[in-house]
């Protein structure tokens, strides 16, 4: 299909919406994103691996986890989909918040969001969704890069701030914020 056709200076979930299904796009502050290639297969089971301990860990409880593609809009709760500027698919995302959720997805911001870097994506999670996730609220962020096999936790403090809580290694074990009884080991995460 190639680039969407930029429409009065941004795209809203509206253009998102009718864009090929079969390429993944992200909207941020109006701004297109292909989410093309596809992450590679290291990437794919870090997801995988860290989806399992928050699906396992939840079961039962109130909270919900979900792996991309996932859509993830940003806005007020009452806009429509013209106005709606943010839909991302981060990999993981957690809300505790059910009202948030619906059929196409979720409106509003998520209690918890993994994102893996990949060299495709690398600078939009390190900067542009950083900025995104606490400008509406995500409450712990973490950021994984597969190549150095490191963990970077971002939680929001009082002045709705990031506040880079820690960098762990792949001999660390991470205990969730949010979920202080959750404890998972990184050497298991980054193990192939």
């Amino acid at each position: 299909m190639g680039i969407p056709k930029l429409m009065d200076n941004k795209f809203s979930y509206s253009d998102y919406l009718s864009w090929n299904k079969d390429e993944r796009w992200e909207i941020i502050y109006g701004v297109a994103y292909n989410m093309c290639p596809a992450p590679k297969r290291k990437h794919q089971e870090i997801s995988g691996k860290i989806f399992s301990k928050f699906f396992n860990y939840l079961e039962g409880k109130k909270c919900r986890v979900y792996a991309a593609p996932f859509d993830v809009r940003f806005a007020e709760k009452d806009a429509d989909n013209e106005n709606i500027f943010n839909v991302v698919q981060p990999d993981i995302s957690i809300f505790c918040d059910r009202s948030k959720l619906d059929d196409k997805g979720a409106l509003g911001a998520p209690d918890l969001i993994v994102e893996i870097l990949s060299e495709y994506t690398s600078h939009k999670d390190l900067n542009i969704k950083l900025l995104l996730y606490q400008e509406y609220g995500v409450k712990e962020y973490w950021i994984i890069n597969p190549e150095d096999e490191t963990l970077n936790v971002y939680f929001l403090n009082q002045h709705g701030r990031y506040k880079l809580v820690r960098i762990y290694s792949r001999e660390d074990k991470v205990n969730v914020i949010l979920f202080p009884d959750l404890e998972i080991e990184l050497k298991n995460i980054f193990e192939e």
